[in-house]
Parts: structure tokens; C-alpha cells; sequence
């Protein structure tokens, strides 16, 4: 397991490098998340699969396992990469390079660094649950699919609505608050959250000989701790507040930020 860490860090690494000279030679931030989510998903897939003993072959967990995250990646990278391609820059990015100053490029290159670590805890987290001894499928594998089904569907969903309600005519100056935008401010990010909940599900192993895989539960409380106070919400929200004041009191005033309910009304 040492041994995939290290391949697979280095190749994290070197990704976010080119993902800082792009955005320094673009101006666009929105490249670094496009390269963070597709190197994130293939150094899952490739911890998931590769061996970690000799003469093992490839066991049908890891392929679900691996399967699940190159869906994951997959999906989210090319809408991320498409939203690129039509928008100059990230607000999140810009905001936070603005205030490095003349800083922002080493404090950018180290800030990205860190997203490689960040790739490689939750490949790592993946890892654990594709080498879990246990056979398929017992029932928390069959939960852990169902949930990132749902999780995966809902984040697919969510960021389809916010695409359209940008697309349509009369909607300049306004906060979406349609479809499951009725429900929270962020339910892409709740969608996101239920799909890093699966892989600790797979890490279990009901017999008790596989506590090795309880590592994996790092994955869910990571992205629940980024999403939600530090590079999801914080920053998105504070964005709204100084381009649509109005409009995101009122829609904080009735929707929760972060884990679904019905819409307060008033």
C-alpha cells in the first residue's frame, strides 16, 4: 500500500503542477478544479486496482470499487471542464489570488500542492474499500451503491438545474431556488457529500478482520469539512452576498445551507 501511495502522490503532484502553469498562462482558474477532480479519479482508479500482494489477481470488489469512482470523476470532471470553457475565470480562485498580491503564484503552486494531498487521502480512502477481503455483495455494499447511485443522480440533477436557470432569459441578478435548489443552497455539494459516504460502506467488513478499512470514513469527513467551511460554501456564498445582496438574504432567510429540508416560507 506504501508503494501505491507513493506512485500515485507523485502523479498528483505533477498534475497539479500543470494545473498551476495552465491557470498562470490562461488566467482561469476554473482549470484546477478540471484537472483536481480527473486526477483525483485515476489515482483511485489506480490504487483500486493495482495488487497489493503478488499473484492476486484483480478481485470483482476492486472493479465495482474502481468503477464507481471513474463514474464519479467521469461526470463531475466534464462538468466542471464544460462550465470552464464558457466562463473566464473561478470567483473562488480570483477572490482568494486577489488577496495574495504579489504572493499569489508561489501561495497558488503550495495551495495546489495541498490539493494533492487532499487527492491522494481520499484515493487512499478508496483503496481501502476496494481491498477489503470480503466477499460481494453483502448488504452495506449493496447500501453503499444505492447511496452513491442517489448521491451521483442528485449531484447530476442539481448541476443540470443551475445550468438552465443560468441559460434562461430574466434570471440576471437572481439566485436559483428551483428543483432540488428549493431544498438547499447547496445540494450538489449534499449530492457530493452522499457519494463520498459510499466508499466507507464498501470498507466494511462484517467479520471484524479488516479494521484497516475503517481509514476509509476519512473520506466523507474530509469533503464534509472543505464543502462546508472552507472552499465550497464559505467562499460561493460570500461571492453571492457581494454581487446579489438582496436576492441571497432572502434565499438564505428560507433555505438551509447545506443538508436538505422544505423551504421556510415568510
Amino acid at each position: 500500500m506504501l508503494e501505491l501511495l507513493i506512485v500515485a502522490g507523485a502523479g498528483l503532484a505533477v498534475s497539479m503542477s500543470i494545473a498551476w502553469i495552465v491557470q498562470r498562462h490562461t488566467g482561469n482558474s476554473g482549470w484546477i478544479d478540471t484537472f483536481w477532480t480527473f486526477s483525483t479519479g485515476g489515482a483511485a482508479c489506480f490504487m483500486a486496482l493495482m495488487p497489493i500482494a503478488d499473484y492476486v489477481p484483480v478481485q470483482p470488489r476492486q472493479i465495482l470499487v474502481a468503477s464507481l469512482a471513474a463514474a464519479w470523476s467521469l461526470r463531475l470532471g466534464w462538468h466542471i471542464l464544460h462550465r470552464t470553457r464558457i466562463t473566464s475565470d473561478d470567483p473562488r480562485y480570483r477572490d482568494m489570488i486577489g488577496n495574495w498580491g504579489d504572493k499569489a503564484a508561489q501561495n497558488l503552486f503550495w495551495h495546489l500542492q495541498v490539493q494533492a494531498l487532499v487527492a491522494l487521502l481520499l484515493a487512499g480512502c478508496v483503496m481501502l474499500a476496494a481491498h477489503n477481503p470480503q466477499p460481494l455483495l453483502h448488504g452495506l455494499d449493496v447500501a453503499a451503491v444505492a447511496l452513491f447511485l442517489l448521491g451521483f443522480a442528485g449531484e447530476a440533477i442539481a448541476d443540470a438545474q443551475l445550468r438552465k436557470f443560468k441559460q434562461s432569459a430574466g434570471h440576471s441578478g437572481q439566485i436559483c431556488d428551483e428543483g432540488l435548489w428549493r431544498y438547499s443552497r447547496h445540494p450538489n455539494y449534499f449530492c457530493e457529500w452522499l457519494c463520498w459516504l459510499s466508499f466507507p460502506l464498501l470498507a466494511s467488513n462484517i467479520s471484524g478482520d479488516y479494521w484497516v478499512g475503517l481509514g476509509a470514513v476519512a473520506a466523507p469527513v474530509c469533503i464534509f469539512w472543505l464543502l462546508v467551511y472552507v472552499s465550497g460554501v464559505p467562499p460561493l456564498e460570500a461571492h453571492m452576498e457581494r454581487t446579489r445582496p438582496a436576492a441571497f438574504a432572502r434565499y438564505k432567510a428560507t433555505t438551509p445551507a447545506f443538508f436538505p429540508r422544505m423551504p421556510l416560507t415568510g
